[in-house]
């Protein structure tokens, strides 16, 4: 199987799938794009010009002449490489919808979800062996078009030359694939994630800092470190020449005893509330203010990206 595939699929139309789009056609791959939505040609031709702007060295007119709008699921997976899914996170959608695209697809296009947290066994449970061992999970970072990361996690029946080409294939666009050694419901980026969410949620509605507060002092110290070296290699660092070892006998236990007093935030109306009127005072609401947010947050990200492949190449 080569990994230098030149027909994409791309069924869902949100933010996930318009982003992939983006980049496939960027990257010189003639995209096809499906979903029921009545709006997509609209939502296409909205979606392209921002996009463009956030993939370094990007045209939107070259985008649009590689990707083509259909509300035909069959039209879509006709004769394609790889179908990237961008449903709604329902299993027994995705598991539907799976079942329709492996009808539909060539019995050798390699089938990938961007499922943020349901595994590819349970995605597969009902597919023939022939569809099963081609599907895998292709879970981006949002938003797919700047984040280098996607994580690929094979199911049990997923075959192995299916998940190598896969990465070879997310690699040569530029992305950073890592392939998860044991599916886990949420996979490793939204765990984590989901991790620091929890405790920057009860902090805020402690009252020990606000929204915006928080957001700062996660930049300046643990997100910007974590750019560079990630949370083991920072530790062995910080335990100087003795490494994590050292580290870890010198401040293992305190740590240890700070985890029993982490918070479990309830998002009750009034949780949500709170955490909702602080960032909307924060960063603004609405679609002017997701723009120009979006905008920065992608230039930003970009920058870093950029530095750092120039720090490691």
């Amino acid at each position: 199987m080569s990994p230098k595939w030149t027909t994409v699929a791309v069924v869902g139309a949100g933010t996930i799938g318009l982003s992939w789009a983006a980049l496939f056609a960027a990257n010189g791959i003639e995209v096809r794009i499906t979903d029921p939505r009545e709006d997509l040609a609209e939502a296409v031709r909205a979606a392209l010009p921002p996009l463009a702007a956030s993939i370094p060295g990007a045209d939107v007119d070259d985008l649009r002449s590689r990707i083509r709008v259909t509300g035909d699921l069959a039209e879509a997976v006709a004769d394609v490489d790889l179908v990237q899914e961008n449903g709604p996170e329902r299993l027994e959608f995705k598991q539907q919808l799976f079942a329709e695209i492996a009808r539909l697809a060539p019995e050798s296009a390699v089938l990938a979800s961007s499922s943020s947290g349901i595994i590819a066994t349970a995605i597969a449970a009902e597919l023939p062996d022939s569809a099963a061992e081609r599907l895998l999970i292709a879970h981006p970072f949002n938003p797919p078009q700047v984040v280098p990361l996607v994580e690929i996690v094979p199911g049990e029946r997923t075959a192995e030359p299916v998940v190598e080409a896969a990465v070879e294939f997310y690699r040569a666009l530029g992305k950073t694939p890592v392939r998860l050694r044991k599916e886990i419901p949420g996979f490793v980026a939204n765990r984590l994630q989901s991790a620091i969410m929890q405790e920057s949620i009860s902090l805020v509605l402690q009252g020990v800092v606000d929204v915006d507060e928080l957001d700062t002092v996660m930049k300046a110290s643990l997100g910007g470190r974590y750019a560079t070296v990630g949370p083991f290699e920072s530790f062995h660092l910080g335990g100087g020449p003795g490494g994590i070892r050292h580290m870890m006998a010198h401040l293992g236990v305190g740590m240890a005893e700070r985890w029993k007093d982490l918070g479990h935030p309830q998002l009750t109306e009034d949780g949500i509330a709170t955490i909702s009127d602080q960032t909307e005072a924060a960063y603004g609401a609405g679609p002017d203010a997701y723009l120009e947010r979006s905008e920065l947050r992608d230039r930003k990200q970009n920058a870093i990206n950029a530095v750092l492949h120039d720090l490691t190449s």
